[in-house]
């Protein structure tokens, strides 16, 4: 094998892994939003109040 070709196998090489990276880094960005998406959405949502806090407090049981 020539220099040449060691050469250019070399730098296709190094673009593969480039690009591997690069989309590797991308789809971690992307899981990083998402997360941080999910819990502002579960930081900012409160729970719901009955229309009538009084009912449903107790409950009865006879047997």
């Amino acid at each position: 094998m020539d220099i040449g070709a060691m050469s250019m196998a070399h730098s296709q090489g190094q673009a593969k892994q480039q690009a591997s990276l690069s989309i590797m880094n991308k789809a971690m960005d992307t899981g990083e939003q998402q997360g941080e998406f999910v819990n502002n959405m579960l930081e900012s949502s409160q729970p719901q109040q009955a229309a009538h806090p009084s009912k449903g407090s107790s409950v009865d049981v006879s047997i």
